[in-house]
């Protein structure tokens, strides 16, 4: 099944939206050791995509941006598995047409808004990691990062500085 991967017990899990087909060296650098990466749409290019899986493996989900024949292939929402969390994906948040919490989700991940943001409702993480992609208006380039121990789940927002 697309999107259910069960490495050995991840400990750090990055967390990308809205590349628009760029990829910048900073987001290699603070990917560098997660051992899977989730990326909420807008990809913009396959490339990217490529770029991300030589570092680890990569779930993503179809973005407004995202057409062509090379993004038929990605899905509008995913359900990610990794060890007991269950995260479940799709670009834009204002689509998210289930109950998480009912769902037996730990975290929804979306983009699209270009501004990161993570709040806890009922118990479910809702995060989404900004945009790593060219700058929109004044809005930081951002990602996350994703930390899993036992029963702990820690999202930490990570503004690029460029």
């Amino acid at each position: 099944m697309p999107g259910k991967i069960k490495p050995a017990r991840p400990r750090l899990i990055g967390v990308i939206s809205d590349t628009h087909g760029l990829v910048r060296p900073e987001v290699l650098k603070v990917f560098r050791g997660v051992e899977l990466i989730v990326h909420a749409g807008d990809v913009g290019d396959p490339e990217v995509l490529e770029i991300l899986r030589a570092l680890a493996p990569v779930v993503a989900v179809r973005g407004n941006v995202d057409r062509g024949e090379w993004a038929q292939g990605l899905e509008d929402t995913e359900v990610v598995e990794v060890g007991e969390f269950r995260f479940y994906v799709l670009h834009n948040v204002h689509e998210l047409a289930l109950d998480p919490l009912a769902g037996g989700f730990d975290a929804v991940i979306s983009g699209h808004s270009h501004c990161p943001s993570k709040e806890t409702r009922q118990g479910v993480l809702f995060l989404n990691p900004g945009s790593a992609g060219p700058r929109r208006f004044r809005l930081p380039v951002s990602l996350a990062l994703l930390r899993l121990e036992g029963q702990s789940l820690a999202a930490k927002l990570i503004e690029l500085g460029v």
